[in-house]
């Protein structure tokens, strides 16, 4: 089952880049007693994902964080050091890369993709949601291959 406004979010292990490593974080406390916008991408350094939708968050992070919303949060299959690097290239300073290369958040929510045959694997599905103290308040899942209901943009007229 896919999750939906109003559900909670499942409590699951999620990584970041530091200097010292990829650090984990947990689901439950990252988004408790703040409103956090997470999107989700199907991979790093993807063209759509590259050319679009982490370029839309970084460009509008000031306008989204005007809204009330306390941290932007971009969630992706991808190891913490590589979205560390993505994030690097795309200077995305105001947006947070959280690694779910295990699938956990993906799998709890209903929110995967499945691109095996195509040399790319299970990945997270292409999404936006908006986040209060831990419950959905709003979320937005593309199609397959789709880029309209997820993008900054989007969100921001959701705010």
């Amino acid at each position: 089952m896919t999750i939906s406004v109003g559900s909670e979010l499942p409590e699951v292990t999620l990584f970041r880049a530091t200097s010292d490593g990829p650090e984990a974080v947990n689901s439950k406390e990252f988004f408790a007693g703040r409103k956090v916008v997470l999107f989700a991408v199907p991979g790093a350094f993807t063209p759509t994902c590259s050319a679009k939708h982490l370029p839309g968050f970084v460009a509008k992070a000031d306008e989204i964080k005007a809204k009330g919303v306390d941290e932007i949060a971009c969630l992706a299959s991808n190891d913490a050091f590589v979205l560390q690097a993505w994030a690097d290239a795309e200077k995305a300073n105001d947006v947070t890369m959280l690694s779910d290369g295990d699938l956990a958040f993906v799998d709890a929510t209903g929110l995967g993709l499945d691109l095996t045959g195509r040399g790319l694997g299970k990945r997270a599905n292409r999404f936006a949601m908006i986040v209060e103290d831990g419950k959905v308040t709003d979320i937005a899942i593309e199609e397959p291959g789709a880029f309209e209901v997820s993008s900054a943009e989007a969100v921001l007229k959701k705010l």
